[in-house]
């Protein structure tokens, strides 16, 4: 993963605007310290900050054509790159690299904007046609990679496109998430969506039979495919059932594709012989001790950090800095996984396989045991999958990437998810006879040759600001008692979080939030940059608590009482 900046349709001339394009694109060369790149064509400039995974020392970019009339920027992985390469051109292409992105340039010659669907990975990308002078941009269908749009209503004919939104707070009045899924053509100015599976787009309740062979055999497959890199990699592991099934899959797939370059019958990936995974927590958590179990059971090289509680608070301002966000529940996961993604950089690694997106297509979360029917159940589970991006991807990202560490999310593997989400939900019903997840538990419980020790298996869900130490949250909450005081609370909405134009605010309702938000317009007071945020809680429809931690749900077995906010 890498990051790109691009800027088109320059009101001016794009020489000279070329030193302040270097500049915005050096706010996110965190995502790409290995090299910086960038290309510019009439009154198109095209940036790149990379770091380097596949084709590691000729996949510079941005990637330009033989004949020098596309330019293209990419952020992101291809999976199915050589797949493409053999079955899908419908003439010969000479590759100037070995990229798994540079296969985007023939798929445009052949096909017109018409061919996102064909790719298998997580990406974003800008690519530039000097004949049209036009602009075609294109984010993952779930949005795993990051991407935003804006534009300057001092230059309303100029687009800027760019992986973080650091880089236009200081030059658009307007900022958008770029939608997952979807295509961008300046020819037109719209916005098309390529990504229509039908349990995404349709009102109807899927009813497919639940196929416990496919569920287990397509996370396999998802795991391994993503396994493709030229520099080594490891796994986050939390101890949590999703972390450690992906461990599980990972250690298995990584000891094949050993024995397979032992013995000269394999494309070389490059791995250690043995895998590693990485945890952190605060001292004796419940993430790190049974992170240790499941490592000793898959034999992991693993490598266990802490961090204290007041570690955890001085970063906080610069994970707000690098996440672009003041949703509380993201805050609270992304410090632990910020400061552990900085000891496994200087460790040597470069890629990680991660564990999100689970939650959200099986029910995970706790308060999924108050959905009233099975119908309501699969609509929620809808709705947080449209807006990972907004969340945990954001989280998984930006997290990583704040240093050059890129995180591969299997769970939300195309394939994977046509199976899960297209499952009769009454399978994944929270009930007092099956756990949260229940059906993914199932697929993966194989007494005859178990993936995972059978504990951790059935492990209840922990959501991972609590599993890291319930002492997190608490210091969280009662640092916020102390920056924000009652009157402050009290006081009128701030100008910066209203809106007159629509006549609503955006009123935090608990201290920690309100203190979030002060953290965030400090780094981006461009009023622009809080439009692109969404909080989250449960659904109070349901009568779920508002509070976002797993711990407030009344399922949870360490539940705590809010009106003390000690354990129940």
């Amino acid at each position: 993963m890498c990051g790109i900046f691009c800027v088109h349709k320059h009101d001016g001339d794009i020489a000279a605007f070329k030193p302040q394009a270097l500049e915005l694109s050096k706010k996110i060369r965190h995502r790409g310290p290995d090299w910086s790149g960038n290309v510019s064509r009439k009154s198109t400039i095209l940036c790149h900050e990379r770091l380097a995974i596949v084709g590691v020392d000729t996949g510079a970019q941005p990637l330009v054509s033989r004949d020098g009339k596309i330019v293209l920027a990419v952020n992101g992985e291809i999976y199915n790159h050589q797949q493409l390469k053999k079955t899908a051109l419908k003439q010969p292409y000479d590759f100037k690299t070995h990229s798994d992105c540079e296969v985007i340039i023939p798929l445009y010659r052949d096909y017109g904007n018409d061919f996102a669907g064909m790719l298998d990975g997580m990406f974003s990308f800008v690519l530039y046609d000097e004949e049209k002078d036009a602009i075609i941009a294109a984010r993952d269908p779930i949005g795993i990679t990051t991407l935003y749009i804006g534009r300057s209503s001092a230059a309303p004919d100029t687009v800027y496109i760019a992986s973080e939104m650091k880089c236009l707070a200081p030059v658009c009045d307007s900022i958008d998430n770029f939608p997952p899924g979807h295509m961008y053509d300046s020819a037109t100015g719209q916005l098309k969506r390529y990504f229509s599976p039908s349990w995404l787009v349709s009102n109807e309740i899927p009813r497919n039979k639940l196929d416990l062979t496919a569920i287990r055999e397509t996370l396999e497959a998802a795991v391994h495919k993503r396994l493709m890199s030229e520099v080594p990699y490891g796994v986050l592991l939390s101890g949590g059932l999703d972390s450690s099934l992906i461990a599980a899959i990972a250690a298995r797939k990584t000891a094949i594709e050993q024995a397979k370059q032992a013995a000269g019958e394999s494309d070389a990936i490059a791995s250690w012989p043995q895998l590693h995974s990485f945890s952190i927590g605060l001292p004796g958590s419940p993430d790190l001790l049974a992170a240790r179990e499941v490592a000793k059971f898959l034999k992991t090289i693993h490598h266990e950090h802490t961090f204290t509680l007041e570690e955890g608070l001085d970063a906080l301002s610069d994970v707000i800095l690098h996440l672009e966000t003041f949703d509380v529940t993201t805050i609270r996961a992304s410090t632990p996984m910020y400061l552990l993604s900085r000891k496994i950089k200087a460790q040597g690694v470069k890629m990680v396989l991660s564990g999100e997106g689970s939650d959200e297509i099986f029910g995970g979360y706790l308060y999924f045991a108050d959905a009233p029917d099975a119908d309501e159940f699969h609509r929620e589970c809808v709705g947080r999958v449209s807006n990972l991006h907004l969340a945990d991807n954001l989280r998984a990202n930006k997290s990583t990437m704040a240093w050059g560490l890129e995180a591969r999310i299997p769970f939300l593997d195309k394939k994977f998810l046509e199976v899960v989400m297209n499952t009769d939900p009454e399978n994944k019903l929270i009930t007092k006879q099956r756990k949260e997840k229940y059906i993914l538990r199932e697929a993966f419980d194989t007494p005859e040759d178990p993936y995972l020790p059978h504990n951790i298996l059935w492990r209840q869900k922990e959501q991972f600001s609590d599993g890291v130490g319930y002492g997190w949250i608490d210091q969280l909450r009662d640092e916020a008692e102390r920056q924000v005081s009652d009157a402050e609370f009290a006081s009128a909405t701030p100008d910066q979080w209203i809106d007159s134009a629509r006549g609503t605010e955006d009123r935090p309702q608990t201290k920690e939030a309100w203190w979030y938000r002060k953290m965030f317009d400090a780094h981006f007071p461009n009023k622009a940059c809080a439009t692109t945020v969404k909080r989250w809680v449960p659904k109070s429809e349901w009568g779920c608590n508002a509070d976002p931690s797993g711990r407030a749900q009344k399922t949870h077995e360490a539940r705590y009482d809010l009106s003390n906010g000690q354990q129940a």
